[in-house]
């Protein structure tokens, strides 16, 4: 729902102008004004001050629109394992409202042709959004420009620049982990990762590389990569140990890795984190939570993603510009005891 022009040909005031303002999100300033019973009535009040203060003036047209909605948003994705969809898909649930948008979730299973079906699917079902979810952060064919519905990319960018992809912010994350360990007192620091043909891989290794740049100091060996798995933290850890004994950090390229790296400086009478600090990317709970010690990882906001992914649809279905380009999502640390030691 936008504002019509002001007279005199000034721009419209928007939604999320008037959510900004109240403090609250696109998808509650539009229950508010729409008069839906699912909101506070002291949110209400606030919403409708704020609309008042911006002379704000709903839409006929995108009001109208509102009647037409399955309140369904077709959710088409890749990620066979679901560690990556799952919590995105929990932060659009939470956009959305509980009951008050259903989610279809179609996996397309990497076949570009069962996603060509499922797109299909979706369409016929009368969505009203779409968010696409990749299982990597490498570019992806767009699905078009022809659809009737707002598409919105999250975690793996569309090749178009003309669609919209909310992606996490690798060489940011990458930069977060090796700030993390110097705070700590590391200099010596190794880099063990995954396959280097995913986007993600370089791109943590470009942000780690400008933090050591950036503090005087240089990475211990060369970058290791292989695959993405507890034994190649492994073997990987075994050979830096071997090679470089005075190292006093492992940096891996995800929590996986991590997990292996812990295994062989516990087999080699290496304290963590008092010998030798470990950090993982991914914040995997089932691989961080069950870690000895406890993992520190680079968490890449996941949920925020998804909920960021539904205000866009929201957006769109209420006539605003939903935007453009690559936009990325900033990481943050959660430090547990592989890098700090539990008192």
């Amino acid at each position: 729902m936008a504002g019509k022009d002001h007279v005199g040909g000034s721009k419209a005031v928007t939604l999320t102008e008037v959510a900004r303002l109240a403090g609250v999100s696109v998808a509650t300033a539009s229950k508010a004004l729409n008069g839906r019973s699912q909101v506070a009535a002291r949110t209400r009040a606030r919403v409708l001050q704020a609309a008042e203060q911006l002379s704000f003036v709903p839409n006929t047209l995108a009001q109208g629109l509102l009647v037409g909605r399955t309140g369904t948003v077709g959710l088409l994705t890749s990620d066979l394992q679901g560690r990556f969809v799952i919590p995105i898909l929990m932060g659009a649930e939470d956009a959305f409202g509980a009951g008050r948008v259903n989610v279809f979730l179609c996996d397309a299973r990497g076949d570009t042709i069962r996603e060509q079906h499922q797109l299909k699917a979706l369409l016929s079902r009368r969505v009203d959004g779409l968010i696409v979810v990749g299982s990597r952060t490498d570019s992806r064919p767009s699905v078009g420009h022809d659809l009737p519905v707002p598409v919105v990319y999250v975690y793996a960018p569309s090749d178009d620049p003309e669609d919209l992809s909310l992606v996490p912010d690798n060489v940011a994350a990458g930069r977060l982990a090796v700030e993390h360990l110097i705070s700590c007192g590391r200099s010596r620091i190794a880099h063990v990762t995954g396959d280097p043909s995913y986007a993600a891989a370089q791109d943590r290794v470009t942000g780690a590389l400008a933090a050591l740049d950036a503090a005087g100091l240089e990475l211990v060996g060369e970058v290791m990569y292989s695959e993405w798995s507890e034994r190649w933290g492994r073997d990987a850890t075994a050979v830096l140990l071997e090679r470089y004994p005075d190292i006093d950090a492992v940096l891996c390229g995800s929590d996986q890795i991590a997990r292996g790296a812990l295994d062989t400086a516990r087999d080699q009478g290496r304290k963590v984190p008092g010998d030798i600090a470990v950090i993982g990317f991914d914040n995997w709970d089932e691989m961080v939570t069950n870690s000895r010690p406890e993992l520190t990882s680079i968490d890449p906001n996941l949920q925020l993603l998804g909920r960021s992914a539904a205000q866009r649809v929201f957006a769109a279905l209420d006539g605003e510009e939903m935007g453009r380009g690559v936009h990325t999502q900033a990481p943050r640390l959660v430090i547990r005891g592989s890098t700090v030691a539990r008192r």
